[in-house]
């Protein structure tokens, strides 16, 4: 568990200045991986009640290019964030109520994925959504079936 003290040694480490929105901000979304934008700013405002939408838009940009936070957006979804960096990790989607999970690499390391050809480009990463139901959504088989 990540503590206020964890994200100032973050925040020193990735030469950026410590701030409550940033922290705030890291914990919000530590909290609450895959949290998209408004439910960032909402939490954001429980703890720094006048906090401005445009101050958070601007700490999720800063912390994100800063390498602190991931932005994914998957199709069809606004974008989410989470703290789990440095890795390959993939997600899996819910195409129903729209949960959203990390799933581990598939296989071997980072990029994960071997393009049959890259076209002479040098793959740094491989993204992966894999899509689907979560288990709230699957449909239960009935004791009716015979």
């Amino acid at each position: 568990m990540s503590t206020v003290s964890d994200f100032e040694r973050m925040l020193r480490a990735a030469a950026l200045r410590v701030t409550a929105p940033r922290i705030a901000v890291l914990a919000a979304v530590h909290d609450h991986p895959h949290a998209d934008t408004d439910t960032v700013i909402g939490l954001v405002r429980d703890a720094l009640e006048t906090v401005s939408h445009q101050a958070v838009y601007d700490v999720l940009r800063v912390l994100t290019g800063a390498g602190l936070l991931r932005r994914i957006q998957p199709t069809g979804s606004v974008a989410r964030y989470e703290t789990r960096v440095g890795d390959n990790h993939h997600h899996v989607v819910c195409r129903v109520c729209g949960a959203i999970a990390d799933v581990d690499c598939a296989v071997g390391v980072a990029p994960c994925l071997t393009a049959a050809d890259s076209r002479g480009f040098t793959v740094e990463e491989a993204e992966v959504i894999y899509w689907g139901r979560c288990p709230a959504c699957v449909p239960q088989p009935t004791s009716d079936s015979r």
